[in-house]
Formats: structure tokens, sequence, C-alpha cells
């Protein structure tokens, strides 16, 4: 998703920061985490050598948010906020603004308290999501071409019916809720040297730096963002929010502007660095976990994998784990991600080719690619260009190998071809 350029620097100064302790304890998760006992799901905690070797971590550990109930973690914040309201509160209802995760945590957290839910969402947001949240009960309300104005819309129909708003992640019992991911993380790598986890608004990793830094000071927490959506650390740099007036990132799950007071109070107080990671990076990310650990992730659920893979953070030796935090994934988008990330791998190849027969010569290029032992992900006719030899019939291929070099043989050798010339591929670009 993309916004004007440029960026620049919000209101709020270290001064007027209150105190992390005064926001969220170890305490407030604990008592989340009763009220959530029948609510959620206590999510596995999958190891992977793949990611282990490929880190020169000494063990990973991935936190599957992914299999919760409505996809991510976010249920557990939303449940929480809404447990706790007053009876007169649960009887007008709430409303909520989200394109995402957070429309459906409060939807079904409405309908587990039999709390009416209302949720704003900007006219962007995909049919699918949409039809995912009202299944959990909820009113959509479409209003807005961006999340802002979706989110001030929500602002003025609590303000005009008098309903409670459900912040996405600055609100204590939200973060506490977010927290209980944490508490089950100890229990399940109580001995675990870094964790690692997404940043979007900061809900997520002000709740679980709570908890690590409870359970043991050493542990170290550090945030991941997308390159596009970078405002924590320069924010903790500053020791002052800092707000972006462009966010454009694949991860629209974390593409958020800033944090926000509470979730900056806790972040500067328990979370040890923040660093960041490529659109690129996070497809790798999301590739491999879905190759070798057998889990879809959406975007900004992979990136903490992307942080531990890209080098973006130093685990030599390390006991790690990575909150895979949501698996919420428009499945067109996330074959694509992947496809990408097969690319990026050196393992997947786009070739133009043109044809002197259409079709006799094709049955000798699909020979080739077997005969190579690669295969065919994509085999299409195109658009002759004006450049183009117009007697020639112009393809498009896509070859899945098990390298650069394997790719390199299959392109050769479909040059060689007869009646077939390679025109480009994309194995010219340094992956």
């Amino acid at each position: 998703m993309s916004s004007p350029s440029g960026d620049s620097d919000a209101s709020g100064s270290s001064g007027d920061v209150p105190s992390a302790a005064d926001i969220v304890t170890v305490d407030d998760v604990e008592a989340a985490r009763e009220r959530l006992a029948d609510a959620v799901h206590r999510t596995p905690l999958d190891g992977s050598t793949t990611l282990a070797e490929r880190s020169d971590a000494d063990a990973v550990g991935l936190k599957l948010e992914n299999v919760q109930r409505t996809g991510s973690f976010k249920i557990r914040g939303a449940y929480n906020a809404m447990a706790q309201l007053s009876e007169g509160e649960k009887e007008a209802g709430v409303v909520a603004a989200s394109a995402g995760n957070h429309a459906q945590g409060v939807a079904l957290a409405g309908r587990l308290l039999d709390v009416d839910a209302t949720i704003v969402v900007p006219e962007v947001t995909p049919a699918a999501k949409i039809e995912a949240t009202r299944g959990y009960g909820a009113d959509v309300v479409v209003e807005g071409g961006d999340y802002e104005r979706s989110y001030e819309h929500a602002l003025e129909l609590a303000d005009e019916k008098e309903l409670a708003f459900v912040h996405p992640f600055d609100d204590e019992c939200v973060i506490a809720g977010q927290g209980t991911v944490g508490l089950e993380l100890v229990e399940q790598m109580p001995d675990v040297d870094t964790v690692l986890v997404s940043i979007g608004g900061g809900g997520l990793i002000s709740g679980i730096a709570t908890v690590m830094k409870a359970h043991d000071q050493t542990i170290r927490v550090v945030g991941v963002q997308p390159e596009g959506a970078a405002h924590a650390k320069p924010s903790l740099e500053r020791d002052e929010i800092h707000m972006l007036s462009e966010v454009d990132t694949v991860a629209e799950g974390i593409a958020d502007a800033r944090l926000l007071e509470k979730t900056f109070a806790v972040v500067r107080e328990r979370v040890d660095d923040v660093v960041s990671v490529s659109d690129a990076d996070i497809a790798v990310a999301t590739t491999l976990l879905a190759e070798r650990a057998k889990t879809v992730a959406e975007a900004a659920g992979a990136a903490p994998v992307a942080a531990l893979l890209s080098g973006a953070v130093e685990v030599d030796g390390e006991r790690v784990a990575a909150v895979v935090s949501g698996g919420n994934a428009n499945l067109t988008d996330h074959a694509e991600l992947c496809r990408v990330g097969l690319e990026r791998l050196g393992r997947y190849a786009e070739v133009r080719l043109e044809l002197d027969g259409w079709p006799t010569v094709l049955g000798g290029v699909t020979d080739v690619v077997e005969k190579e032992g690669a295969e065919l992900g994509v085999l299409e006719r195109t658009r002759r260009t004006a450049v183009a030899d117009l007697n020639r019939t112009p393809v498009r291929l896509g070859v899945e190998g098990s390298g650069l070099d394997h790719l390199r043989n299959v392109v050769a050798a479909l040059d060689a071809l007869d009646g077939v010339s390679v025109v480009r591929h994309s194995l010219d670009t340094e992956i």
C-alpha cells in the first residue's frame, strides 16, 4: 500500500511519556490469560531446523499465532478489552475501525461476549475480509477511502451512539491481552535468548516485552518492521514519537505510520532494538515458511522470520523465538509473494521466448524443461510488441529449478532448441 512521499515528526516528547509500569504489568497479562482461558487457543511453538541452520542460531521456535482463532493474535486483545466493559457498555455495543485482523478479532469477541459490534472499514477493503467479519456476527460499515477516514468515522459513531471504541493497539487492556502470547512462549521456551516480533502500532510487542522482561531481563526483545513503514526505530533514537506521512509495503498488517502514546511508552522501556526488512526479504520468509515449516503466513506475520534470514539481527548460537502473528493471506497474493520469494532464492526464472512455429515447436520446449529436471509453472502466449519479429510467436515461461546454475542450464538448453530464441530472462538480474 502506498501514500504520498515524505515523512515528518509527530508531537510527543519524552517528558510527556508515561511510565510503562503505569500502563501494563505482567500481573495485568496474567489476569488477561484467565479471562481468555475459554476464548482463545494456546498456539503451538514449532521448532525449525531449517531456519536455525540458515541463521546460525542454536534453535528457532515459531510461535504460530496464524493458527489462532480468526487467524491472528488480535482476538486476544480485543476479547480482554471487551470482557472488562461495564454492563451498560456491553449493552450499548462497541465500534472499531479496521481493514483486517482487528476487525475479525472484535467481531468474534462480540459474538462470544454477546456484545453488538460495528466495524468501520475503508472502501479498499477486500470483499472476502468484509464477509469474514460479517460471518462472526458484526455489522460492517464501509466508510472512507483509507483507514484514517474509517478511524475518524468510527470515533464519530462512538460519540454519536455512545458506543465503546475498541482501539487496535493503544489500549492497556488490548496490550495485556496480546501479552498472553508471551506467557505461553516463556512456558514453551523458557531459555529463549531473543524474541522477534512484528511492529505495526506496537500493541503485540508491548505485551510480549512486558512478559519477557518480567521473566528474565536478559531476554532480548527485537521489533521488526518493513522498510516502507519503519517508524519505530526513529522514535526510539529521537526519544519521541516519529510519524511517517508515507507507508509503502506489502505487509499491510503492519503498515502503520507511528506508535501512539501507550505503546511508545512500553516500547521505549522494554524493547531492546528494532530492525527493518525489505519486502523482498519478507517474500523469501513467506516462501520458506510455506515450503519448510508448512505454514501459511501473511506478510506481516513473516516479517520476524525475514529478520532472521536476512541477517538484520545477529543470532549466532542463540535460542530464538519468532512470532508468526497472522495467517490471513489472500491466496492469490500469497502465491505471488511465494513466486517472488523463489525468484529471490534463485529457484525460479521468468523466461521470454520467440517461437518460429505455434504450436508445433511448443512440444520441444516442454520436453527440454522436463529433460533438464525443472518444473514448468507458467506457459502462456503473450502479445507481440512493436519491436518484436511479427513472424514469430512470443511466449512466457515460468520455470522452477533447484538453484541458479540449474536454471541457467535450462535457459541455455531452450536457447539451443531449433525454432526457439530466448529473448530475455530474469536470471540476467541480480538475485
